[in-house]
């Protein structure tokens, strides 16, 4: 078990490494100026004293050799410094802490409601005698899938905000500020948990242990929770673990949709204004919600099904 763990935790610090230098060089080789940016020159920096720009340069060290660069970069990065922005001057874990809590919440808040609706979903229609609401259940999550987000995000506000008045349309008011944009995330996550476990039980339901279960005795659900739901349950896990970075991507739409705080808007106006050192924050920090909800998820599968661990063991063993 213990060489498991490392395994996983090495693997997922070789994720962040990774994810931070192909940000790096994709940024360093974006078209666009963000010194200038920075200087309100825009693309012209004609417009700006010259002196004054290689200053700025100087200071950002946009002036040093890429490698170099990257070094600084990466060495600043492991102790937890990204530097500062440059459209705003601050450094970039304030503005990453000051968004984040809104956005954990939003996140979080869709990510249960995900997990609660898609589960519900699934085990309802693999739980039913009754094939027509077996097929009405299964049709929902492609249909969840493959409606934009922004476009229920905009429905949900005409029909609960300006029509009935029950929820805030813009801002972050509370919880009740929270409902509609935790809905709108949640649609198209919740609803491939639902297509994968549903398809899952399905299949853990025509296995020989279920027939064995049925041949002593067992309820249907009892069949259904303990015995099929806990097998079918490790595809959803993996799927919810893949999730959970999504999130934070989709919360760029949902934020501006609902005006809300959060790193979705910091995101948009970092790379409005061209601000690397922001954006890159952010690229980061997305892939460390990413990574550390994989490794939670890598780590919750031995406590499902201790064959894993066996398999991991034997793979490493000498023939």
């Amino acid at each position: 078990m213990r060489r498991y763990v490392i395994k996983r935790i090495a693997q997922a610090v070789g994720v962040l490494w990774a994810a931070y230098t192909v940000s790096f060089l994709v940024l360093d080789y974006l078209p666009g100026d963000p010194v200038s940016a920075m200087a309100g020159a825009g693309a012209d920096s004609g417009q700006v004293d010259p002196a004054q720009l290689a200053a700025l340069r100087h200071q950002y060290g946009f002036d040093r050799p890429v490698p170099v660069q990257y070094a600084e970069a990466l060495g600043r990065a492991v102790r937890g410094d990204f530097g500062d922005s440059v459209s705003t001057g601050r450094p970039v874990t304030s503005s990453l802490g000051d968004a984040l809590p809104q956005t954990l919440q939003l996140t979080g808040a869709a990510l249960l409601l995900a997990v609660l609706l898609g589960g519900g979903v699934a085990l309802l229609a693999t739980y039913t005698t009754r094939r027509w609401l077996r097929q009405l259940l299964l049709s929902l999550p492609p249909l969840g899938v493959s409606v934009p987000t922004f476009w229920v995000g905009l429905l949900l506000v005409e029909v609960f905000s300006f029509r009935a008045r029950l929820f805030p349309a813009f801002g972050n008011d509370g919880l009740r500020g929270l409902v509609l944009p935790a809905v709108t995330l949640a649609i198209p996550t919740g609803a491939l948990v639902a297509q994968v476990l549903a398809k899952s039980l399905l299949t853990a339901l025509d296995q020989a242990y279920v027939e064995t279960a049925r041949a002593k005795g067992a309820g249907r659900v009892r069949i259904h929770l303990r015995h099929a739901l806990r097998n079918a349950s490790l595809p959803a896990l993996t799927v919810v673990g893949l999730l959970a970075g999504q999130l934070i991507a989709g919360s760029v739409v949902v934020e501006t949709v609902f005006s809300r705080d959060g790193l979705g808007r910091v995101t948009a106006a970092a790379v409005a204004a061209q601000d690397i050192p922001l954006v890159q924050g952010v690229v980061v920090f997305g892939a460390l919600i990413f990574v550390s909800a994989n490794l939670i998820v890598d780590l919750v599968y031995p406590v499902l099904d201790p064959r894993i661990v066996v398999h991991s063991r034997r793979r490493v063993s000498p023939a």
